[in-house]
């Protein structure tokens, strides 16, 4: 890119570089490697003498199995299962970086593309931009108005494989995700050829798995919540460590007891106490930054060992137990402070010559400023028992609960998404029915399954707002819906297969302005496939 403004040409240089890691470690191969594998289980007999008889005439005893030696094994096979639970890990990380500066005003050519430095030609981050201006290679227009931008992002993607004990799996994964763009207006002064930065800004969002299951069976509802109840609490012993940390005196206070400027509304308080609340941390302990450097992973876990015994053997083809959990903590944006004055910050917050250090609330400015974050959680399932019968009945039955928690700065407002699901599915086959049918040729008679499903559900949303400040909490939306879902498939060929479907739904609406409302669907479908 490029322009002239007064006689002087203008380019634009930009560069990026890109670093990935990318790790698979199949841990099972390891294992072999270093020997640490199950033992074959051995039974040792010893022959016993016959009773009567001089000695060595006494005819041959049976032979008894000796259990210790087996019993020996399998216990230390247990202890090898445990240690080996790991069986596979994988690591993905990558990092993308790029510069843009505009405002160049060398001409590019062979030897050229090693300007402004050979680094940055080959993708360096270093900052550039004090050297190029003296060295006369930036613009000195003072009305060029393009910005120059920095953009750095992150993303780390952990996952692993688990089996402590034969039949239960268990997967568990961790991700990180952080953009951030930096951007600034500048100015070259003509006489000293000094770099002049102009309102820089940053601005960027931040996304890492984590864990809340300690609240989330807490009570919580229209009317009372535990772990907001805690986040009130928390703010005050939150703004007191805030408040050490950052040099003030923490019993200088005001009307409401806490530390002057860092008042039960500041953003430096609310963040951590309210992570602290719904994650079930003790607010001495958890960590004043917004942001977190390693994620805690999630998991998926099955169960199949049921069918080990006799009675699921006996009544039942396929027995499986599943769990899920996710949970992220997502800062939607962040950006400068652009009224954060850093030199006034350092040197102390109560003196005269400083009062813009603090805010219309009386709380010091941060260097940041978020408008919202977000907890969220989901059971996925929370359980689900999926089984197959011995007379073809297949049933599936689920539960799954979520919530959807978004604190906004901009009015102290918490808004809580509570959602609960319980979901039962049905399935049998009924084998070789035989109709007279004319679907697929010929009238003939037709021997074919007819395969049946039918799934009942419940699903109840609620959104809650509080107030942080007021004892008022309102629902502003939410609904319960009920569902049915009801098909039958029949094949009158390989091609050609009918199908019979009916759905219905009726959703009762937890706000008195919205009218309850059903629907219904039905009909046949006929489907043909083309080909073998």
């Amino acid at each position: 890119m490029y322009g002239q403004e007064f006689g002087q040409d203008i380019h634009t240089v930009q560069n990026s570089n890109t670093h990935n890691i990318n790790t698979s470690l199949d841990m099972r191969r390891l294992y072999k490697y270093i020997g640490l594998e199950k033992k074959p289980t051995r039974t040792v007999r010893t022959r016993t003498r016959g009773a009567g008889g001089p000695p060595g005439q006494q005819p041959e005893g049976n032979q008894k199995p000796k259990n210790s030696t087996k019993a020996g094994t399998k216990l230390l096979n247990a202890g090898i299962d445990i240690v080996t639970s790991i069986k596979r890990v994988q690591i993905n990380y990558s990092e993308n970086n790029g510069t843009f500066l505009p405002g160049y005003t060398l001409t590019p050519g062979f030897v050229g593309t090693l300007k402004p430095s050979f680094g940055f030609t080959f993708g360096s981050q270093n900052d550039i931009r004090q050297e190029a201006a003296r060295r006369g290679w930036l613009t000195t227009f003072q009305e060029f108005n393009q910005q120059f931008t920095q953009t750095h992002s992150e993303q780390l993607d952990i996952s692993a494989s688990l089996e402590p004990v034969r039949d239960l799996k268990i997967d568990i994964t961790g991700n990180k995700t952080y953009f951030e763009n930096f951007a600034e207006n500048y100015r070259v002064d003509p006489l000293t050829l000094d770099y002049i930065a102009l309102t820089p800004n940053t601005f960027g969002n931040f996304n890492i798995s984590t864990v809340l299951i300690k609240t989330a069976f807490s009570k919580s509802d229209e009317t009372t919540s535990d772990a907001f109840n805690d986040f009130r609490a928390n703010r005050l012993t939150v703004a007191r460590r805030v408040a050490a940390a950052r040099g003030a005196d923490v019993n200088d206070v005001d009307a409401e007891g806490f530390p002057r400027g860092f008042g039960k509304n500041s953003q430096a308080v609310l963040l951590p106490a309210f992570l602290a609340a719904y994650s079930g941390q003790d607010p001495n302990n958890v960590k004043l930054d917004a942001f977190r450097s390693v994620p805690i992973p999630n998991w998926d876990i099955k169960y199949t060992g049921f069918m080990k015994f006799a009675w699921f053997k006996k009544n039942f083809r396929r027995f499986s137990v599943t769990h899920g959990y996710r949970s992220s903590y997502n800062i939607n944006q962040f950006q400068t402070n652009l009224d954060f004055n850093d030199i006034n910050y350092s040197l102390g917050y109560d003196a005269p010559e400083n009062n813009d250090t603090k805010d219309q609330s009386g709380n010091y400015k941060n260097e940041r400023l978020f408008s919202n974050i977000n907890l969220m959680e989901m059971f996925s399932p929370l359980v689900r028992l999926d089984m197959e019968m011995k007379n073809s009945m297949k049933i599936l039955a689920e539960i799954r609960k979520d919530r959807l928690l978004s604190l906004s700065f901009d009015n102290n407002l918490l808004t809580e998404v509570i959602g609960n699901e319980y979901a039962l599915g049905l399935g049998y086959r009924i084998k070789d029915v035989r109709i007279k049918s004319k679907m697929a040729g010929p009238k003939k008679r037709i021997v074919s399954d007819l395969n049946m499903k039918a799934d009942i559900s419940v699903r109840d949303n609620k959104t809650i707002v509080r107030y942080l400040d007021l004892e008022n909490n309102q629902v502003t939306s939410g609904q319960t819906i009920w569902g049915l879902k009801y098909s039958a498939d029949y094949a009158f060929s390989r091609n050609l297969t009918a199908i019979f479907y009916f759905d219905y739904a009726f959703a009762d609406y937890a706000i008195s302005t919205a009218f309850p409302q059903t629907t219904i669907r039905s009909g046949f479908t006929l489907r043909y496939n083309f080909g073998n």
